[in-house]
């Protein structure tokens, strides 16, 4: 029922629309239920061999077929009003999904596979559509002809119509016990079919590394495990959504023949002519039909409903912490930076960075070495606030940036990662992202000073030339360039270059130290680098270790020491 009322609430804004899909449906049923009753007068109308009313029977007949006509209009335009809440509650659903999407920590999404994010949006939405249109459908009309027939039958006969009333709860109680029994299965499917798609994306993107490892058949082996497991809880979700129709059935088939029975004892001592228990038992018969029909249908919304439960887990997830309400907005940076007592921890259980202080004069080159693992990434992550420090606190200009707004922050900085990050485009589209209304002149001093103009200009189009996702059939290098031209391009106040060159050739490397250098000039500027010999220019070395900064100097006098860095260079150099 809370996953219901959540649904209620989109589907709210489209309430003209329901109003009228239920007007529809009760003119629908109203007229389908009228059918019988003409039915029922025209078989009076035959009394015997010679004694039958044509003229009469016409007449009804005419009756008849424009009542079927406006029927199939009315249940036409019914069909358009359910198709339009539907699929437009589907898109409100979706969108309100990707937009927490853009609004999650970076926690969120480190801590969940992209596949099963995916699957949540996509086909998790899909189903929850099919669902709620078979509901929108059936439901309405099925609950209006439920009731439009009782009070039809209610008019002819109220003993046979006590019978039908009876039996009537069976039917539902049958239902109701299976449908709770069905909701955690189609749950668990759905869940399931979320790993299901996180593996298929984690093979099909990391499919060379698969057959150079020779892992094809570890993964085949993951895949059928996964499979099984859908294959046995769909089964299970099917096998007792399934049993629902014939045990509803079966309950009908107790009220048609209970409306006979009684019907045939009535007509025989008069209670009724034959004409209205004609008209009687075509009235069972469409009064249980709908049950059949909503059995189905709470199949269908038992699966809709756990994979609207999986959506609007992500849609009511913590979002980031949002700016403060007075935030101000940085702008014209000089490039001082102080971090002061910054403590951070991915997990609370395991510190990362303790008591880290650095002070960063404006202008001046920070490069930061050491071990995997020590917390080189996750300082450039603190600095982008792409997650907050748990203790401590980051000033630029004296302004703490957890004062200031995000967007105003990370406009201050451009960053190169060692993961490249391209869009489906053209070159242009993908070098613009951070300035999009540069020129072309701009575009070309950008890409010519990260010497990547001749290579776009062998591309079949040139900087018009369509890429695909991440890149497409570029090389790591050249994707590397792409991204470095984009941030030559806006050259920002503050740089950020982790392992920016690192699937580049050395000449090629050694032509883009010297345009970092260029670009580098007056900027303050974080180099991450494992190579030590693209570091030796910089102004302070920050050593790091365990979260900690255990040297700092420049490159001679951290030489001359003798310490860590001293044995890093010396085993790079050996």
């Amino acid at each position: 029922m809370a996953i219901v009322s959540k649904v209620l609430r989109y589907i709210k804004k489209y309430r003209f629309f329901v109003i009228l899909s239920l007007a529809l449906a009760a003119v629908t049923v109203a007229l389908t239920l009228y059918l019988p009753i003409l039915t029922g007068n025209a078989v009076d109308l035959i009394l015997g061999k010679g004694q039958v009313d044509f003229d009469a029977i016409f007449a009804i007949l005419k009756q008849m077929a424009i009542i079927m006509v406006i029927t199939a209009i009315a249940q036409w335009i019914m069909g358009l009003c359910n198709n339009h809440i539907t699929y437009y509650v589907v898109r409100d659903i979706r969108e309100k999904a990707f937009e927490k999407l853009e609004i999650l920590p970076l926690k969120y999404i480190d801590g969940h596979s992209y596949g099963e994010i995916v699957s949540r949006i996509i086909a998790d939405a899909d189903q929850f559509a099919d669902g709620l249109l078979m509901g929108f459908t059936q439901l309405f009309s099925g609950v209006i002809t439920i009731l439009g027939t009782l009070l039809f039958m209610l008019s002819i006969n109220i003993r046979i119509t006590l019978v039908v009333v009876i039996i009537t709860p069976v039917s539902l109680f049958v239902a109701a016990f299976i449908a709770k029994r069905t909701y955690s299965m189609f749950h668990l499917q759905s869940s399931t079919r979320g790993e299901q798609t996180a593996l298929i994306e984690e093979v099909i993107g990391n499919q060379k590394v698969v057959q150079a490892y020779q892992q094809e058949e570890n993964y085949t082996k993951k895949f059928d495990e996964i499979n099984k497991r859908l294959e046995t809880c769909s089964l299970k979700a099917i096998f007792y959504s399934s049993i629902t129709n014939p045990a509803t059935r079966f309950v009908n088939s107790l009220v048609y023949a209970g409306v006979g029975i009684t019907g045939a004892i009535s007509a025989i001592y008069g209670g009724i002519s034959v004409g209205q228990l004609s008209c009687f038992l075509s009235y069972a018969n469409q009064y249980t039909k709908p049950f059949n029909e909503i059995s189905g249908v709470i199949t269908e919304l038992q699966n809709a409903l756990a994979c609207a439960a999986r959506i609007f887990d992500l849609i009511e997830e913590e979002p980031q912490k949002p700016d403060d309400s007075d935030a101000s907005i940085l702008d014209h940076v000089n490039g001082t930076i102080d971090l002061a007592n910054v403590s951070f921890s991915y997990v609370k259980e395991v510190p990362l960075i303790k008591n880290f202080n650095l002070h960063v004069n404006p202008g001046q080159r920070i490069a930061i070495v050491g071990p995997t693992g020590c917390g080189k990434t996750t300082l450039i992550n603190l600095l982008m606030r792409f997650y907050d420090v748990n203790s401590g606190n980051i000033l630029i200009d004296n302004n703490s940036i957890y004062h200031i707004t995000r967007e105003s922050l990370r406009k201050q900085y451009g960053m190169v990662l060692q993961e490249t990050w391209l869009r489906h485009g053209t070159v242009k589209e993908n070098i613009i992202m951070g300035k999009p209304y540069a020129t072309q002149e701009e575009i070309l001093k950008a890409a010519k000073a990260s010497h990547a103009d001749s290579f776009i200009r062998r591309l079949p189009n040139g900087y018009d030339t369509i890429i695909g996702e991440d890149g497409g059939s570029l090389s790591q290098g050249q994707k590397q360039l792409l991204c470095i031209t984009r941030v030559m391009l806006c050259l920002p106040p503050m740089l950020i270059l982790d392992e920016a060159t690192s699937s580049i050739d050395t000449r090629t490397e050694l032509k883009i130290q010297e345009a970092f250098a260029k670009m580098m000039e007056g900027r303050t500027s974080f180099i991450v680098a494992h190579r030590l010999s693209t570091i030796q220019s910089a102004d302070i070395i920050l050593v790091m270790k365990d979260g900690n900064i255990i040297e700092q100097g420049n490159h001679e006098t951290l030489i001359k020491q003798g310490g860590f860095y001293a044995k890093l260079y010396q085993s790079q150099f050996a």
